[in-house]
């Protein structure tokens, strides 16, 4: 394979964010047909089948990669033309997809992008998604740069390391009372608890590093609360204990609204910034503005500094 033709790989792309041939031909003005043989023809160049015939289509493994690189190609092309003064006339503001996990989404990240200069305008299109997943988004080709907490770099991207989020194990007064009497490496792997969904082991790895990995994790009585600020105001009603980030539980701690369900013993979240290497002035800029914002709201590694991003990402209690 000595090339990948730029219409077939196009194409390709077309139909991964259209959902089927029929609407991939609808937005290239061509017909179904030639959307067809360009995609066969792609997937016999490069000898692996890059699509599910599914309802919406989806990229297989493969597939991804040559998704990834028609995206990188356009924002590269139109990047290019922009500098040369050649950007087509309408053709909007340019979009920047990030991933990002809710709690980042609630506390800091979005001030942060109040930051960002909109000259020329900048559309960012915002996924949510828990930092431990983030960047299967980026492998997929869906965004551009992600919030994540792997230092692993995905394939083709660049990463930083952010800062630690801290979080604190608070819970309702009347709850604490009722339910967490007692010592709480022993009450809390009983007592009902607040978790963000099933992706979400926080609580558990807490309970874990409280107990010396003596226990499984948390209690089985959870409660899904699949937004942040959701997560915070169910502790609040007393449901549960819970992980609130420290920007959230520090006013609430202030007022009585909540107490620290085991005192000095916060757990620390690595994230990072992992991004396309490309040569993209946008990107760049908003990867800049997202490294300041993060140097203010979170807090930085202790003892090893920045070195943190060659660790195993995990939670680390401090």
């Amino acid at each position: 394979m000595d090339e990948l033709p730029l219409d077939q790989v196009r194409t390709l792309l077309a139909v991964v964010d259209e959902g089927t041939f029929d609407a991939a031909a609808a937005a290239l003005h061509v017909t179904p047909s030639a959307v067809s043989q360009r995609v066969k023809a792609l997937e016999q160049r490069t000898g692996r089948v890059l699509l599910m015939r599914t309802k919406p289509v989806r990229a297989t493994e493969s597939g991804e990669v040559v998704v990834r690189f028609a995206r990188q190609l356009a924002r590269l092309e139109r990047d290019a033309r922009a500098e040369l003064g050649m950007a087509a006339e309408g053709a909007g503001p340019v979009r920047l997809p990030i991933a990002v996990n809710a709690d980042s989404l609630a506390t800091w990240f979005l001030p942060a992008l109040t930051r960002v200069p909109q000259d020329p305008p900048v559309c960012l299109e915002l996924h949510r998604e828990d930092e431990s997943h983030t960047t299967a988004l980026l492998r997929e080709g869906q965004v551009m740069a992600a919030v994540t907490s792997s230092p692993d770099p995905v394939a083709g991207c660049a990463v930083r390391m952010l800062g630690l989020a801290r979080y604190l194990p608070v819970a309702d007064p009347d709850f604490a009372a009722r339910h967490l009497a007692g010592a709480p490496e022993r009450e809390l792997t009983r007592a009902p608890t607040i978790v963000f969904d099933r992706k979400d082991e926080l609580q558990d790895v807490f309970v874990r590093s409280l107990t010396g990995g003596a226990a499984n994790g948390a209690g089985p009585v959870r409660h899904h609360v699949p937004t942040s600020e959701g997560f915070r105001d169910a502790v609040v009603a007393g449901l549960g204990w819970g992980l609130v980030p420290e920007q959230q539980a520090r006013p609430l701690l202030r007022t009585g609204e909540l107490v620290l369900v085991v005192p000095g013993r916060p757990l620390d979240v690595p994230l990072y910034w992992q991004q396309w290497k490309l040569d993209s002035p946008v990107l760049s800029m908003v990867a800049e503005v997202i490294a300041e914002a993060a140097a203010e709201a979170l807090r930085r590694p202790t003892g090893g500094g920045v070195q943190g991003v060659s660790r195993r990402s995990r939670p680390e209690t401090a």
